[in-house]
């Protein structure tokens, strides 16, 4: 159980959110890039994830890496405050009368469900500034398409070129995504970290190992977590990433439809683009995340049985 704290609860998700960037931007680059140009009607520009990243290295250096991350960083802190604020208290408020130490999936499910759905109208707009500078390089692979000079000319550009709506573009996808994706992921963090818990801390007689433990817990449940959110919705993130960086306004925005197209051109590899570097991200990305947010509980006071 996590006993209400207030702000406290968002001020823990927003240091999860800034440590989830810091750690896993580079892998989001190459996924989004193999997204966007492995996808699309003619020959496959990138062989596989590590000669994006090494093409990517050569022609842009590192800064290409951590292309978009300005957006990133904003939309991402943001985001993980509101989400790892509102799946705490909404657990909390659902799981009142309930006399049990066990995950109840009655309780996870929509109370994940819930704070993804409300984050996805945060995370559409930054993820489409991010999405399309990322795509943006100067390699030798990918035709140089410097369009924007930085976040803020893209947002502005998108906004003159499509309206209030095209900084929007995605949303659908978006909501899909995270509604199931972290219902499915912290489904996969309480379970495990349920059962480690009973397994582990029954061995721990210091405190000083129990503080180990409970990071080793951290790491453990935060990776699984985030390979199960992206094993469940890399189609639906393909499909978002094709919709917000497409440069016909005309081009269909039902996810389904764009994963529809996808399938018939590139089958299942093509639904699951960028699988490679998106899995080696999720698990150090959402361990950081995870280990943040319960250390930060912990510094504020904040009690997480």
């Amino acid at each position: 159980m996590v006993a209400s704290s207030g702000y406290k609860e968002y001020v823990a998700g927003f240091v999860a959110g800034v440590a989830t960037v810091v750690t896993g931007h580079p892998f989001d680059t190459v996924k989004v890039k193999l997204q966007k140009h492995n996808t699309e009607v003619g020959e496959i520009k990138y062989r596989n994830g590590l000669h994006c990243a090494a093409r990517v290295l050569k022609t842009e250096g590192v800064k290409g890496l951590y292309r978009g991350a300005t957006s990133s960083f904003v939309g991402m802190a943001f985001e993980s405050s509101l989400l790892f604020g509102i799946y705490s208290q909404t657990k909390q408020s659902l799981q009142r009368g309930l006399q049990t130490d066990l995950p109840q999936p009655q309780v996870i499910i929509p109370a994940a469900a819930y704070g993804g759905a409300i984050i996805s109208f945060v995370l559409c707009p930054s993820e489409l500034v991010k999405c399309r500078m990322q795509v943006q390089g100067t390699d030798s692979v990918v035709p140089k398409s410097s369009r924007y000079t930085g976040p803020l000319d893209c947002a502005i550009k998108t906004v003159k070129a499509e309206g209030v709506t095209g900084i929007f573009r995605g949303g659908f996808a978006t909501l899909l995504r995270e509604s199931i994706g972290n219902a499915v992921f912290f489904s996969t963090y309480e379970y495990v970290r349920h059962y480690m818990h009973l397994q582990l801390h029954q061995t721990s007689d210091s405190s000083q190992r129990r503080h180990l433990v409970d990071i080793g817990i951290g790491v453990v449940t935060g990776g699984l977590g985030g390979i199960a959110f992206w094993c469940a919705v890399l189609p639906m993130d393909v499909a978002k990433t094709i919709i917000q960086t497409a440069s016909d306004q005309n081009d269909p925005r039902n996810p389904f439809r764009v994963l529809s197209s996808i399938y018939g051109r590139a089958g299942l590899r093509g639904c699951y683009a960028g699988f490679g570097p998106t899995i080696v991200r999720a698990f150090p990305a959402n361990a950081a995340a995870i280990v943040s947010w319960e250390l930060a509980m912990k510094i504020l006071g904040i009690r997480h049985d």
